[in-house]
């Protein structure tokens, strides 16, 4: 708060939510209308989770005028943006909220989308990508959502969700990494493309491809390495707790046969002057 400049304490109250979205690192955030915030119905339970709740309802309402000490002020500041971050987790997912988080533009031809996007006046945050963009390459820099993940304040710091790719990220931003994820809840995301289908983007079926030399290095093979490399080390971490793995190798033959079976690979795979051919495929 200390950002904050005005003449007097009336004038520090009349703006606080105003100050608040305009903070940086609260970039996240909409307003909330106060028509929800003074209805008693959305608050419930909120009392119980808030310390000094009512002076911090005050404040976020601008009616806040209690004169006391700078600490104590301070504290019940602290308190008005923890609970003005638990209604918002609330706000969101109401039709409201979710129109002021993302304002999907109806299906016209391109020509009239255009035309109707130069004439508003205030587009939504989604499509701005105010959240920021999927730093995949094959997701072409998708807008994301912010999300939450667990409902329980002081648990989880708010991440990104990216639709195209299903996946989510952390933000950029060491002040967006630092707010509560319970501010926007585990269901937002979700909410809003069951609303607005719409929003939904054509989901990403590109994926990266290893290659050497241009040839795609071989699924199977890589499996089997993969899975023989477990089997090994499973081995190991066995035989050194002394517990009796039922592998053939301990039964005195299967040693044998395995080394039997390492010299045919290594005839089966071996390539011109000796020199072993990395299985590929087209």
């Amino acid at each position: 708060m200390e950002d904050y400049v005005s003449e007097s304490d009336s004038d520090y109250t009349s703006y606080w939510r105003d100050w608040f979205i305009s903070s940086r690192g609260n970039e996240y955030f909409c307003e909330i209308d106060e028509d929800y915030l003074t209805d008693r119905f959305n608050l419930t339970g909120l009392n119980t989770e808030v310390q000094y709740y009512q002076y911090a309802l005050d404040l976020v309402t601008d009616v806040f005028d209690l004169d006391c000490d700078d600490e104590m002020r301070e504290t019940i500041e602290k308190s008005a943006r923890h609970l003005y971050g638990l209604v918002h987790a609330r706000y969101i997912v109401t039709t409201r909220g979710l129109t002021k988080m993302a304002r999907p533009l109806p299906f016209l031809p391109s020509h009239h989308l255009a035309a109707l996007a130069n004439n508003l006046q205030q587009l939504d945050k989604y499509k701005k990508a105010e959240f920021g963009k999927c730093p995949r390459v094959d997701c072409r820099s998708h807008p994301l959502l912010p999300m939450g993940l667990s409902d329980v304040p002081n648990l989880k710091a708010a991440k990104l969700y990216c639709a195209r790719c299903e996946d989510m990220y952390n933000p950029k931003s060491s002040r967006h990494a630092s707010i509560d994820g319970a501010y926007f809840g585990t269901s937002f995301h979700n909410i809003l493309f069951q609303v607005y289908p719409t929003l939904i983007p054509p989901k990403s079926v590109e994926r990266y491809i290893p290659r050497v030399y241009g040839f795609k290095v071989h699924a199977a093979a890589t499996l089997v390495r993969w899975q023989s490399a477990k089997r090994d080390e499973m081995r190991r971490r066995l035989r050194k707790l002394g517990v009796e793995t039922g592998f053939r190798e301990e039964n005195g033959v299967g040693e044998e046969e395995e080394d039997e079976e390492e010299d045919e690979e290594d005839v089966e795979f071996e390539g011109v002057e000796g020199q072993a051919v990395v299985p590929v495929g087209n």
